[in-house]
């Protein structure tokens, strides 16, 4: 390991002598995110009168103009802040906004998903001092090897490989020095931009979302909440036939430190360059995991391909729970049940289970053949029998019967909230379903989803190996 003294001048991953702080201070934060608000608030305004005398294709173009100029200014604004303005543009990235095209959508998603690209990495004297001061002593006290240099960084902080004095191989998450003060600033801040995405998506509830974006991020500061979550799924999947979730060092974890058993596999960009076979196993293990949500009654809100491995054993190795909800049985039996009544087509459930969950807020104004249609045509590769390989194209598809303002449901779309136990429900689901269509991954997902909606028999090899091996469990 590097002594005290040769650590001192290790290069930053970024290149610089110092680390990119995060700015704390509550006036700059707050004046950055204001004025963003208030320019594009008044820019927003001059393209609806403009609009006034334009034609539906002019008025549409005008508007997706307008919105990629407050994406990327969103996108721009959170990046240069980091810490959990990062992480707010983030969630907002998988928010779906009806009142956008589909040429829209993709650029306010596209913009906003640089901010993980755009992670900081911090010089190893700083990540060294949160170690230390977390877990008492020096270093050396507790790592036989730290690698100076992270191997992964994300919004509120960095990834290292290290040995334990055991000789273990593990991954060190340490959080980023001053994004706990950055974070406090930044959720207060929360309903500026949320008032500016609610002209993007006028049936957007902004005060639900905005407590369930607070109360998630700032779980997710809280690494030893984390460790929790992540002990617990680590404990329900230990020798699962092909989930892997590593082992928790909880004796080397804190609360700005995590630490875990190292996995090493192929990353997703790897998998999606293999044969068929591989993309379509791989792909299926993905959906069941984090469909099996009854076990721990855990939502895990980020499932994106940067937290999963394959495994040399055909095996998939599953990271980061930071953002993870616990749904209430009963909510989760509805979305169940909801799940039952789409796949059997059955318009007046429907109605009743999403009134019930909190999705109508006036159960009056919809009808439920017509809410039928939207819910089945906006999921429908989770209730269409027969195999299929998902695509762009199969996206793209998705998307303007069901998401777009050329979309039939477009208005009944506008009039619908979210409920915050559902949030992450539903980004979860979204976020697979996009990781699946880049992966090009092919197989029968009607069949595989109903024996989650419906406890129907296995209907893959995977399943029948995942049913005997919860039946062991239980």
């Amino acid at each position: 390991m590097a002594t005290d003294e040769e650590s001192e001048g290790d290069p930053p991953a970024n290149g610089s002598e110092e680390s990119p702080r995060i700015r704390t201070g509550r006036i700059g934060r707050t004046a950055g995110v204001g004025g963003m608000v208030v320019r594009q608030g008044l820019g927003w305004t001059g393209t609806r009168i403009a609009n006034l005398g334009r034609d539906g294709e002019r008025s549409q173009q005008a508007t997706d103009e307008r919105v990629g100029r407050i994406a990327v200014q969103i996108a721009r604004q959170l990046g240069e802040m980091k810490g959990a303005a990062m992480k707010i543009g983030q969630v907002l990235a998988t928010i779906e906004l009806p009142g956008l095209s589909e040429e829209g959508q993709e650029e306010f998603r596209a913009a906003l998903a640089q901010l993980r690209d755009n992670a900081p990495r911090y010089v190893f004297s700083d990540i060294r001092d949160v170690v230390e001061r977390d877990l008492g002593g020096k270093l050396a006290e507790h790592f036989a090897d730290f690698e100076p240099e992270a191997f992964a960084a994300a919004s509120i902080g960095q990834v290292h490989r290290a040995t334990t004095h055991d000789g273990t191989l593990v991954a060190v998450k340490v959080q980023y020095p001053g994004v706990a003060e950055a974070v406090e600033i930044d959720l207060r801040n929360l309903h500026l931009i949320l008032r500016l995405v609610k002209r993007m998506a006028p049936g957007l509830d902004a005060k639900a979302v905005g407590g369930e974006v607070r109360e998630r991020i700032s779980e997710e500061l809280d690494y030893e909440l984390e460790a929790q979550n992540h002990r617990a799924l680590e404990r329900s999947f230990r020798g699962h036939p092909f989930a892997v979730v590593p082992r928790v060092r909880t004796e080397l974890s804190a609360r700005r430190v995590l630490t875990t058993e190292l996995l090493e596999g192929a990353r997703f960009e790897e998998v999606k360059a293999m044969d068929d076979e591989t993309r379509d196993r791989y792909g299926e293990i993905v959906l069941r995991f984090f469909f099996d949500r009854e076990r721990t009654l855990m939502i895990l809100g980020d499932p994106h391909p940067g937290n999963y491995l394959l495994l040399a054993d055909g095996r998939v190795g599953f990271l980061d729970f930071g953002m993870v909800r616990r749904v209430p049985a009963e909510h989760l039996k509805r979305e169940r049940a909801l799940g039952q009544a789409i796949a059997a087509r059955d318009p007046v459930e429907v109605h009743g289970l999403m009134a019930e969950l909190g999705y109508l807020p006036d159960p009056d104004e919809f009808d439920p053949g017509e809410l039928l249609d939207q819910v089945y045509q906006g999921a429908r590769w989770l209730f269409e029998p027969g195999f299929r390989r998902l695509d762009h194209e199969y996206a793209r598809e998705l998307f303007e019967t069901s998401g777009s303002p050329r979309s039939p449901h477009y208005e009944a779309m506008k009039r619908q909230t979210l409920p915050p136990a559902s949030l992450l429900m539903r980004r979860q689901e979204g976020l697979i379903f996009i990781t699946l269509a880049d992966l090009r991954a092919g197989a029968d997902w009607a069949a595989i989803a109903a024996e989650y909606f419906s406890g129907a028999e296995p209907s893959t090899e995977l399943g029948r190996a995942e049913r005997d091996f919860w039946e062991r469990a239980s």
